[in-house]
């Protein structure tokens, strides 16, 4: 094996009653790709910015090119070689893919005006985004590109400063199936070149992918370091939660009833044709399969009143619904777990109590104002029964991880005592062991009678959670599967157009 040129040993992080990290040890060799996995929480955040000089170490040593140091400095971290590439991708739209790039280090002209040299910006950036494989211009301005482009971009970036070592947090969180698989033969050439990556991401099937090794955090302890024969899903769950995949997926506890949410010949702008017929019975879960741009969520926030419903019925528990906005949707009871939740979801600036009153709120005014101690009481009930972890509930959302405010969200419609509720990627971006609550909630919702319409992109989810599957393919149900004729290649051949 080659010899690493980068180790992090026997790192410990503490803060105020709180130990964020503990004896944790890492080595980067040229070339690696290493999955880096653990539960919201798990210190992986910590560790990278340990890594990166962002924070420093309580106790240990790192060590690069075999130089001792106590800690690094962001600079140093830089000097080293090592580049982040954030989740929340740090770009400048009104600028072009080349000027992002090198930012604060532009090339500029000669003389006493010493303006940026357009010519020798764009002549540095083009051979790094054809390493890069980008379907773009240099000169194409951020706000132009796709998400997956912009990922290019942040990589462009790193490459220019000749880096060894690029970490990636959560990367393909908000990429389709297509761009997914584009990263990853990214990743594949960038290990090919002699950089190493650094992989953070609650998606285990891409870290099995693509990873040499796994490091696995629990409670800010490596509990486990997989090589590459032993990395899988099951495997890094077992270590993150300490207990089985299987294991998070509850059974349903009856049969279900009479259907509760029928949508009858539904129609949206974007697929005009044929309509969609489906029908939600009373405590079952009917997941909802599909490749990206079947109209999955389109169906859904048309359905919510959100987008036009150009044609076809809503039935509500025998009740044929007149949806023309989301408010009238929510004074019907037909509630939306959408998939943007910080943007559509939830409030971020505002408390938990303030979120989950939201929908109740002519509940709990009295002449115009509303009843602080009645929202707070109501919140709290909601808090306990969803167990959303905060210091209380006058905390802002935002300050949330992003499994207690799916929390929140959920606990908005639960006050209102639901017969059905859409949730469309119910888990996105949320750890291993939220997901396991979310499911349990999920399952418990059900078993009360509450119709689910649940939408997902994550195969091993809609096989282990629902109770049927109804799979569409350009705007139409190409079929249903009913347990136990779930697979994913049942799921896939339908979602590609073969009919039942």
């Amino acid at each position: 094996m080659t010899e690493p040129f980068l180790e992090l040993l026997n790192i410990g992080k503490r803060y105020p009653g709180v130990v964020a990290l503990d004896d944790v040890s890492l080595s980067v060799a040229p070339g690696e790709v290493i999955g880096l996995v653990g539960e919201n929480g798990a210190g992986k955040s910590t560790l990278m910015k340990v890594l990166g000089g962002v924070e420093q170490p309580s106790v240990g040593t790192i060590r690069v090119d075999g130089m001792d140091r106590a800690a690094m400095t962001v600079a140093e971290a830089i000097a080293a070689g090592i580049a982040f590439v954030h989740q929340e991708l740090n770009l400048f739209e009104n600028l072009d893919a080349a000027a992002n790039v090198f930012i604060g280090r532009e090339p500029l002209t000669a003389g006493p005006l010493r303006l940026v040299d357009l010519a020798r910006l764009a002549a540095a950036a083009a051979p790094l985004f054809e390493r890069l494989g980008a379907d773009f211009s240099p000169a194409a301005p951020v706000a132009s590109l796709s998400i997956a482009q912009r990922q290019l971009v942040e990589i462009a970036k790193a490459l220019s400063l000749d880096s060894r070592l690029v970490i990636m947090d959560e990367p393909t969180s908000s990429l389709t199936l297509t761009e997914t698989d584009r990263l990853l033969a990214v990743i594949g050439d960038l290990r090919a070149a002699g950089v190493s990556i650094i992989f953070i991401s609650h998606r285990l099937n891409e870290v099995t992918a693509c990873s040499d090794r796994v490091m696995v955090l629990r409670d800010g302890r490596k509990v486990a370091e997989l090589a590459k024969a032993e990395i899988s899903p099951e495997a890094m769950v077992r270590h993150m939660i300490g207990r089985d995949l299987k294991s998070v997926y509850r059974p349903p506890q009856a049969a279900p009833g009479a259907p509760i949410l029928e949508i009858r010949g539904a129609r949206t702008p974007a697929h005009p044709d044929p309509g969609v017929d489906i029908a939600v019975r009373r405590g079952e879960i009917l997941g909802l399969a599909g490749l990206i741009g079947a109209g999955r969520t389109e169906l859904a926030r048309a359905v919510f009143g959100i987008e036009p419903l150009t044609g076809g019925i809503v039935r509500l528990d025998g009740r044929d619904l007149a949806i023309g906005s989301p408010h009238d949707a929510i004074a019907q009871g037909l509630y939306l777990v959408p998939e943007d939740r910080k943007g559509c979801g939830v409030v971020l600036d505002l408390a938990i109590a303030q979120n989950i009153s939201l929908p109740r709120l002519a509940d709990l005014a009295h002449r115009g104002l509303v009843d602080r101690a009645a929202e707070t009481a109501l919140a709290e009930d909601q808090a306990e029964r969803l167990r959303i972890r905060a210091p209380g509930v006058d905390v802002p959302v935002g300050s949330l991880s992003g499994g207690n405010q799916q929390k929140v969200v959920l606990a908005k419609w639960l006050s209102m005592s639901p017969k059905a509720i859409i949730f469309d990627e119910p888990t996105r971006g949320i750890d291993v062991g939220a997901k396991r609550e979310i499911y349990d909630m999920l399952r418990a919702l059900a078993d009360s009678g509450v119709a689910i319409l649940m939408i997902s992109s994550d195969m091993e989810e809609v096989i282990g959670v629902s109770d049927r599957i109804a799979v569409m393919h350009e705007g139409r149900i190409s079929g249903t599967l009913a347990r136990p004729a779930f697979s994913e290649a049942a799921v896939l051949r339908l979602a590609v157009g073969h009919l039942q």
